[in-house]
């Protein structure tokens, strides 16, 4: 077969580690199983990260990358909110798309753009070029739900939806309290939410959605989602696509050996995703909770950041001493039983490790797919995004994990973080958890196999786009 008439895929990701780590995925499955080929066209409004590049530069030859030139978004306000400034991004960039896209028509067969959930502006482009516009959902079934739901719940509703007296019913979904949904609908006067509502008005727009969830995780919401209605285009649960590859980022190996010298299941992971930050006091507080709890932990911390939870989205912080800010004492006193290491883990190697029992996460959903994939049970801690959606999935619907109640003035404090950790490792309701969680992960095997439901929605988009080079 010529490599021109091979189908290519353009993949345009949303800024943020976040959002490229799933597409990712997603690229690397549409080559070693399907023989496409992709490029990812990159909007930035900044240089690229290390951890950007040294992603992409670990991708075999077939997937291909182009950074967009960055755009200017100085006449924005500093403290706007992460989903405005992304979705800026990804519009002012359109033009530079344009140029992208026409050559890629020149020397390739391409067949279709993938967006993520705030790239929807890059589908007039499409259109212009004859090209299928899709889009890559890299959270939850249930986000979805709410985003198709969202023009309606706009129209309907006056208040902001914190202060409604009674939960939201999302079509498909567990009803949920207004001040528990998505960071970007909880000020409808904020640009963020108009940014969203601009967004969830054009998905209808997309032939077809790729969500990276699946059926045994996500009955109601995915049943909701495929009913055929007038207008809303087909969805694809082709998940749970995440990293499972041991060889990636080997530069890990310290808290890899210790916990090769932890008895098995017997350590708490904790870590907040590659953007989340704690502000100094509840830093304070989860070091005393580890400790207090007399549980093994394996903690990746980050400075701590009073202002924004979201504080190293675009990058990673870095400090000369990395754990001045902890409590005095904590690290003598915890030695053995606890380790901390600065910033960054290998997640997926620390995951699959027969030592990790449990994982503090902060709900972000490629951290709580890998922990899906690995059995491994949660203690939920949300901080920003569509995080507190998560976590209500995970502990009310899924009862995958046990959650930390935070005080009135939104501390969550050392008791508390004691009696999870402790209850998640030790007690009764922990062993639910854990037997829940590993029927999910024989589920997440069995619809990646090769009669697995994501396997066939997967091939029937593949299929869709062969059908459109006459292949």
């Amino acid at each position: 077969m010529e490599k021109a008439q091979t189908p290519h895929i353009a993949i345009v990701p949303s800024p943020g580690m976040g959002h490229l780590i799933p597409l990712v995925e997603f690229a690397k499955r549409l080559v070693h199983q399907y023989n496409l080929t992709v490029t990812f066209v990159i909007p930035t409004d900044d240089s690229p990260t290390k951890a950007q590049k040294s992603t992409l530069d670990s991708l075999p030859s077939s997937i291909d990358s182009v950074f967009l030139p960055r755009v200017d978004l100085s006449d924005f306000p500093e403290d706007s909110k992460i989903e405005t400034l992304i979705s800026l991004t990804v519009a002012r960039s359109v033009s530079f798309l344009r140029e992208a896209l026409k050559s890629l028509v020149a020397k390739t067969k391409l067949v279709a753009l993938v967006v993520d959930l705030f790239g929807t502006d890059a589908f007039d482009v499409a259109r212009e070029f004859n090209v299928s516009p899709y889009i890559f959902f890299p959270s939850t079934a249930m986000a979805l739900s709410l985003f198709f739901h969202l023009p309606k719940l706009d129209q309907m509703v006056s208040c902001e939806y914190r202060d409604l007296p009674e939960p939201v019913t999302i079509p498909g979904c567990i009803p949920i309290h207004g001040k528990e949904l998505l960071d970007p609908v909880q000020d409808r006067k904020n640009d963020a939410y108009k940014w969203l509502l601009h967004h969830t008005k054009r998905y209808r727009l997309a032939e077809g959605i790729i969500v990276n969830s699946f059926a045994d995780l996500e009955a109601g919401p995915i049943k909701a989602l495929q009913e055929k209605e007038s207008g809303k285009p087909p969805v694809y649960p082709v998940g749970p696509l995440v990293n499972v590859d041991p060889s990636s980022k080997a530069d890990g190996s310290d808290c890899l050996k210790w916990l090769d010298d932890q008895p098995h299941g017997s350590v708490l992971y904790v870590s907040f995703g590659s953007g989340g930050t704690l502000s100094y006091d509840q830093i304070n507080e989860l070091a005393l909770g580890l400790e207090m709890s007399e549980q093994r932990f394996l903690w990746v911390v980050r400075s701590p950041n009073d202002k924004v939870a979201n504080a190293t989205f675009f990058s990673v912080g870095s400090q000369k001493d990395p754990f001045d800010f902890l409590p005095k004492g904590f690290l003598e006193r915890t030695k053995g039983r606890g380790l901390v290491v600065p910033s960054w883990a290998p997640q997926a190697q620390v995951l699959s490790h027969g030592s990790t029992g449990g994982f503090l996460t902060h709900c972000g959903w490629n951290s709580t797919l890998e922990s899906v994939v690995n059995g491994v049970p949660l203690i939920a801690w949300p901080l920003y995004a569509e995080q507190k959606m998560n976590a209500v999935m995970l502990t009310e619907d899924i009862k995958v994990a046990l959650r930390p109640k935070p005080n009135e003035n939104g501390l969550v404090c050392r008791d508390e973080i004691a009696k999870a950790v402790k209850g998640l490792m030790e007690g009764e309701e922990g062993k639910g958890v854990r037997n829940r969680i590993k029927d999910l992960k024989e589920a997440a095997a069995k619809v990646l196999g090769e009669n697995g439901s994501s396997t066939k929605a997967l091939s029937e988009v593949v299929t869709k786009w062969r059908n459109q080079t006459g292949i």
